[in-house]
């Protein structure tokens, strides 16, 4: 089962609010932090604790208990100058894992110079894929239908490995389709119930997100 963690988003334009939206739905703790007063004003009940305050400066993150945080995103989109500050600042100050967004390749780079663990960019990586890759060992890809059903990438669970489709049973069990089967760079498209889930396999398989979360967990 995946820990709950604690994680801390400094942004809140579209990527973070996104990513820290999804970050709550799956049951862990998001402090948003922010500079400009409208946008945490309008985010003060979406997440666990929502902070005005300048992200380049060390004693608001130290006031704000940053060190405290698992993972640290910095979703900081339209000052550069303030995303490599903040990155700069919360990696000096201990966090593990630190995730920062990137306006383009050579300011990637950059981040990755100063010590960003992540490198993400939005126009390529949507919040909640990211959201979901953080919390999640199993899941490499997510798709959203709707804010309840969901088409996801996931590696075969210990549990179902060596069995057929039939025996899995996962229609049944959790209510959940697999849609197709990727193994060594092959696509198994329209599965068959005698088709065997081998180690390593990678599933497609369409649900409910709770449904797919309690498979995930088991």
């Amino acid at each position: 089962m995946s820990q709950i963690r604690q994680f801390a988003v400094i942004g809140l334009g579209r990527f973070g609010t996104s990513l820290a939206s999804t970050l709550e739905k799956l049951g862990h703790e998001v402090l948003a932090l922010d500079k400009d007063e409208s946008k945490v004003q309008k985010y003060s009940d979406s997440f666990t604790h929502v902070i005005q305050g300048d992200s380049t400066d060390e004693s608001v993150l130290k006031a704000i208990g940053i060190r405290n945080f698992d993972c640290v995103i910095i979703a900081i989109g339209g000052d550069l100058q303030d995303n490599v500050m903040t990155t700069l600042l919360v990696k000096e100050l201990g966090i593990k894992y630190v995730v920062a967004k990137a306006q383009n390749h050579l300011h990637g780079r950059m981040l990755e110079k100063i010590g960003a663990d992540r490198v993400v960019y939005p126009e390529r990586e949507m919040g909640q894929r990211v959201a979901h890759s953080l919390v999640s060992t199993t899941i490499l890809d997510f798709i959203e239908l709707s804010p309840e059903i969901s088409i996801l990438e996931i590696t075969a669970p210990a549990k179902v490995i060596n069995k057929t489709l039939l025996e899995a049973n996962l229609r049944a069990k959790y209510r959940i389709n697999v849609l197709a089967i990727k193994r060594n760079n092959k696509i198994i498209a329209t599965p068959m119930a005698n088709d065997m889930i081998l180690e390593k396999d990678i599933l497609i398989v369409m649900g409910d997100n709770k449904d797919i979360h309690e498979l995930e967990n088991q």
